[in-house]
């Protein structure tokens, strides 16, 4: 059997899309950050306000630019409210930004191997990968850098003989960055302008660069949603963005700004494995040759790398999402370094490597298998094993085309993610807002209804996202919900919130029930004793539905 990849631009986006894809669309795993912009969106489908950004308290919200907030609403407006509407425009966004690296890779070096090998890479890499399955700004401000650093590779390519669509790409991609999380933009294209100004090998004139019309545009694109808020609110908005964007992000702590380098330092490395580790054989010479080909890419990638480590290095709080929007670069000079080794794909080291990888991925299958045998699964997802089952056949048996090595390394890593949506599901599904719609549903809960919420602020999100625009639901604070209480119709809140009223005033139904992801060794535990359902009564997460407070009159 010899399961050889076709070497097509495509491959990579397509794995990717259905490798990641099942992990994405729902709830697995929800990240707390994800509530700032699915509630801002249910809201602006409420009232029709499409420019400004509310809290699920009904607090404004000004800390980031409007982009990430219209991606969420794009899927709600386009497929309704769902968890699969709010995440899909961030899937895709990874997909086109694995394309724009296939872009770079053959504007750079016209080299169509290349250009696919560091499609795979980023696809596979696992701070793209995370940030495509959530609602949050990161993989846009990635795609919207990547689109500019194809403008920029055609600068570096083509010089001042350049094609103006290039430009088009530097600056409104710049733009449409700034629109989505304001001044790393701002830095990511005033270093790379800088160095395509004063690089010794390749400089470029000046008049070249001041390409007013794509400026323009560029700027109108960072600045509208800033001028709109400025008019509506003031100082107030501007006040917010900058204490987000500086006041409380840069640190002045030596200490702690050298903690950072080093763990930005080590993590730029690091979440590259196990490309890097083969990209490290033959470094010095293969560094001489890339000198002699293309030192003026070679310089712009380092440029941006220490650029990115050192920014990150500033920071108050570190995450390693703050390296992405230099990854996709980065991948491409990766690639470019691989292809100096070409017998790597033949090596025992890669054999080595996509066995473990296929171990790996066999140990998530059995453990998937484990939790939805024991605790009972709809058919689709014994489907979806199986097919993950024939996915690590075909990667043990892809050493006999070592022409593929490199692609099946990578489809090995984004396999990890595709079956271990498996385990997730059992984790995460159905999630809090699946639960409570069928609820709504099933009791024939009145269109309009105000909803009081109290409890986990993420889980309001996806409770929020499952009621739909037909309800107003509106987060309370433990500290004083009892003073608002009589402006909702219900509440919905956790058992210890429940014991905190008076019985004799209400009626609760339990209306939710989810693992949590620390009760592991417990779900495991219940499978083999077969008590799984009653471990999950006990120790589960609760929440109630509550109605008719104050028919009785009194709250304690």
């Amino acid at each position: 059997m010899n399961v050889r990849l076709p070497q097509s631009p495509w491959l990579p986006t397509i794995a990717f899309i259905v490798l990641i894809g099942p992990f994405a669309l729902d709830f697995h795993m929800h990240y707390p950050d994800e509530m700032y912009y699915s509630d801002a969106a249910v809201r602006m489908t409420q009232n029709g306000d499409y420019l400004t950004t509310f809290l699920g308290n009904g607090e404004l919200r000004f800390k980031k630019p409007i982009l990430t907030y219209w991606a969420v609403l794009s899927g709600f407006n386009i497929f309704g409210i769902s968890a699969f509407s709010s995440r899909l425009f961030f899937l895709l966004a990874g997909a086109l930004t694995v394309v724009l690296v296939y872009k770079i890779g053959k504007v750079t070096f016209g080299d169509k191997n290349i250009a696919i090998l560091a499609s795979f890479i980023t696809a596979s890499h696992p701070v793209i990968i995370f940030s495509s399955t959530r609602s949050i700004p990161d993989i846009l401000l990635a795609l919207f850098i990547t689109l500019s650093a194809l403008g920029f590779a055609g600068l570096l390519r083509y010089g001042d003989n350049c094609p103006k669509k290039y430009l088009w790409m530097l600056y409104v991609g710049l733009g449409l960055a700034f629109e989505v999380k304001g001044l790393p933009a701002v830095a990511f294209g005033g270093i790379g302008l800088l160095y395509l100004l004063i690089n010794p090998w390749k400089r470029l004139s000046i008049e070249k660069l001041l390409y007013f019309p794509a400026i323009f545009v560029g700027l109108v694109i960072a600045v509208f949603w800033f001028v709109s808020m400025y008019l509506n609110y003031g100082t107030t908005y501007i006040e917010s963005f900058y204490s987000d964007q500086v006041g409380i992000r840069v640190s002045t702590q030596i200490i702690h700004v050298l903690t950072n380098l080093i763990l930005a330092t080590l993590l730029m490395g690091g979440m590259f494995f196990p490309w890097a580790f083969f990209g490290l054989q033959n470094l010095k010479k293969n560094i001489k040759l890339m000198l002699n080909e293309n030192r003026e890419f070679l310089g712009w990638v380092l440029v941006w790398i220490v650029s990115i480590i050192l920014m990150s290095a500033m920071v108050t709080k570190f995450y390693e999402r703050y390296l992405l929007p230099v990854v996709p670069l980065t991948a491409v000079g990766l690639a470019w370094l691989l292809s100096k080794n070409p017998t790597l794909s033949q090596s025992s080291g890669m054999t080595i490597t996509l066995y473990v990888f296929g171990f790996l991925n066999i140990l998530v299958i059995v453990f998937a298998l484990l939790l939805n045998v024991g605790l009972g699964t709809p058919w689709y997802i014994y489907v979806g094993i199986f097919l993950g089952v024939m996915l690590v056949i075909c990667l043990f048996f892809s050493r006999k085309d070592k022409n593929s090595a490199f692609s099946w390394l990578a489809i090995s890593i984004m396999l990890l993610f595709y079956n271990g949506s498996f385990i997730t599901y059992q984790l995460s599904l159905p999630h809090q807002g699946k639960q409570i719609a069928d609820f709504v549903a099933r009791n024939a809960i009145p269109k309009g209804s105000k909803i009081a919420f109290v409890g986990n602020l993420h889980h309001a999100s996806k409770i929020r996202i499952g009621l739909g625009n037909g309800y107003f639901l509106t987060n309370l604070s433990r500290e004083n919900y009892m003073e608002s209480l009589n402006e909702y119709d219900y509440l919905i809140c956790e058992e210890d919130v429940k014991i905190q009223l008076s019985h004799a005033s209400f009626k609760a139904e339990p209306v939710s029930l989810n693992w949590d992801p620390k009760l592991i060794p417990e779900m495991v535990q219940g499978i083999f004793t077969g008590n799984s359902q009653k471990l999950l009564e006990q120790k589960g997460k609760k929440y109630y539905w509550i109605e008719g407070i104050y028919r009785s009159g009194n709250l304690k």
